[in-house]
């Protein structure tokens, strides 16, 4: 018995995906959220930003405090111990310029490479996932976790220095305090500020995460670049091109720890910040939709 094949009859527009193939659906957020959150790395990263007020907060105790210094610049470290509040913005005060830096370069930076160097990248491609679905999935999360990591830091903080120091008002530096109300939506504010201010990172390490299969690369890459920001910000000779630096932005937030805030330096420091990471997260985005993907 013989079967004849016979061509497919030409339709008005036929297209080559199965039914009921939503390319919108693929790749859930809610997956990519648990794949994350399972990872070993997330997991140690929450973990050093549950210690370090801890391990703050045991250096206080310890620690000796009676010698004054005369012309000693007075910061947010004199009022540390002053309660909870002024405990929770010394941590964000002495982690900003360095240790909030890595929990963004691993999530935005890790997150394309680490499939790269698994050989699952490909993979998901074939699912089929469309490249700019995946990148956006991706990004989305990554952003998400920073902005957690950044929350997670001055929540166990507050804990902490309430434990430690009890409930108060936000005690200023230079003279006055805050009341504990106005105090916390200044906390939210800073929280805010730095997670703005360092998308400029999450972009240089999600650019580099396209860009390279070591995921290692993509998140030493962008901390290294932005400590040469940070070193480049010292050198005065350079003058006004510094405010074009995001680092010289950094501790602008320190405005809003005042009884009557300004909000220059942190409006310039967020436009400076969104603009290189809005064309780091645009060259990202049209590097990968042209690259061949072999791993």
């Amino acid at each position: 018995m013989s079967t004849t094949l016979t061509e497919p009859e030409a339709g008005p527009a036929t297209t080559a995906t199965a039914e009921g193939y939503r390319p919108g659906r693929t790749l859930p957020l809610r997956v990519e959220f648990a794949r994350q959150l399972k990872r070993g790395r997330t997991l140690a990263m929450g973990a050093v930003l549950t210690l370090l007020p801890v391990v703050m907060a045991v250096a206080f105790a310890v620690g000796d405090d009676s010698e004054e210094g005369a012309g000693r610049r007075i910061n947010l470290m004199d009022t540390a111990t002053a309660s909870g509040v002024n405990f929770a913005a010394t941590c964000l005060f002495v982690s900003a310029s360095l240790l909030l830096v890595v929990p963004v370069a691993l999530f935005c930076g890790d997150t394309v490479a680490s499939e790269a160097n698994w050989s699952s990248l490909r993979y998901l491609l074939a699912a089929p996932v469309p490249r700019m679905r995946l990148l956006s999935s991706k990004l989305a999360v990554g952003l998400a976790m920073s902005l957690a990591a950044m929350v997670w830091l001055p929540l166990v903080a507050l804990a902490v220095g309430s434990v430690a120091y009890g409930w108060g008002p936000l005690r200023i530096p230079t003279g006055g305090s805050l009341p504990l109300t106005e105090a916390l939506w200044r906390l939210l504010l800073i929280v805010g500020y730095l997670f703005v201010s360092q998308l400029v990172t999450a972009g240089l390490a999600f650019w580099l995460s396209t860009r390279t299969d070591a995921p290692l690369g993509a998140v030493g890459g962008a901390v290294g670049l932005t400590i040469v920001g940070s070193v480049l910000d010292q050198v005065e000779a350079l003058g006004h091109w510094r405010e074009f630096l995001p680092a010289h932005w950094q501790f602008a937030w320190a405005d809003a720890i005042q009884p009557q805030p300004v909000y220059d330096g942190m409006l310039q420091g967020m436009s400076v910040s969104v603009t290189y990471a809005l064309v780091l997260f645009a060259l990202a985005f049209r590097g990968f939709a042209r690259k061949d993907i072999v791993s």
